[in-house]
């Protein structure tokens, strides 16, 4: 099974636990996607998108059309929404999903976990 973890981690966190696991000769179980901010997360995964990514999970490349079938909205709220998520990569550096050469909508995973923590206010 192929999981992904979207988390809040820095980009120095996130590149320290990198160099940490490759310096160990260690690869990490899953993959990561790591967002600066919790307000960042939600700005790139608002509930419509979840709805694609979900739909995504596990499914193989999808088109537009069967996409929007699946998550029961229209073509078009659903192709702006995918294009925002493959186009993400102003704030996590890569798209959260991919296209296909077909122009197929791709997210290779099959679990998606999320991380993060909050701690009160010092």
């Amino acid at each position: 099974m192929k999981t992904i973890v979207f988390e809040i981690a820095s980009p120095e966190a996130a590149m320290a636990r990198l160099i940490a696991a490759s310096s160990e000769g260690v690869s990490e179980r899953c993959a990561r996607l790591s967002f600066p901010s919790c307000v960042d997360m939600a700005r790139v995964l608002t509930p419509t998108r979840w709805g694609v990514v979900e739909a995504l999970t596990g499914a193989g490349p999808l088109g537009v059309r069967e996409l929007a079938r699946r998550v029961a909205r229209d073509v078009k709220g659903v192709h702006t929404d995918a294009n925002a998520l493959v186009d993400a990569n102003a704030l996590v550096s890569v798209g959260v999903i991919d296209r296909a050469e077909d122009g197929k909508y791709v997210f290779p995973f099959d679990e998606v976990r999320v991380r993060f923590n909050l701690r009160a206010a010092a």
